[in-house]
């Protein structure tokens, strides 16, 4: 019973890896293209637009929360167990527990239930430059939040 939750969840975790990663590779992409777009625009026929630097800014949130979640699913962030590798073995276990439940429920109180709150107050307010809700913008926090607490 448990070999069966354990194989789809760990089914569903590569495909949402996989939709991550490309989800940040048409970000990056995409990124590049409007900051050129903008340098170009800028520079050599000197009309900066303001629709794309916002929108590339907006894109690098993005990508830093997708980027970060996806980041903290394989276990590669950055990790400081300078002082926790002085512990004994249960030590370790126990301190890797508490910080994957203070991880947790950052990203439920904070980033869920705070990012979700803040995306529905900011739904009336719109971006100068691109017409569409900040709330729409913020949706990425506890959108982030969500995948978080999914990979602890």
């Amino acid at each position: 019973m448990f070999n069966k939750i354990f194989n789809i969840i760990k089914r569903l975790k590569i495909i949402i890896d996989k939709i991550i990663s490309i989800a940040c590779i048409f970000i990056i992409s995409t990124m590049t293209l409007l900051v050129s777009y903008q340098v170009i625009a800028r520079y050599i026929f000197n009309n900066p637009s303001a629709i794309s630097e916002v929108l590339s800014r907006y894109f690098f949130i993005w990508l830093v929360l997708f980027g970060s979640a996806y980041v903290f699913g394989l276990r590669e962030h950055m990790l400081i167990s300078f002082i926790k590798d002085k512990f004994p073995p249960k030590t370790k276990i126990i301190s890797d527990m508490l910080s994957e439940l203070a991880v947790a429920v950052f990203a439920l109180a904070i980033m869920i239930l705070g990012g979700y709150s803040a995306s529905v107050r900011q739904m009336w307010q719109l971006d100068s430059a691109l017409q569409i809700p900040i709330g729409v913008i913020y949706s990425v926090i506890p959108i982030s939040g969500g995948l978080i607490l999914f990979y602890s």
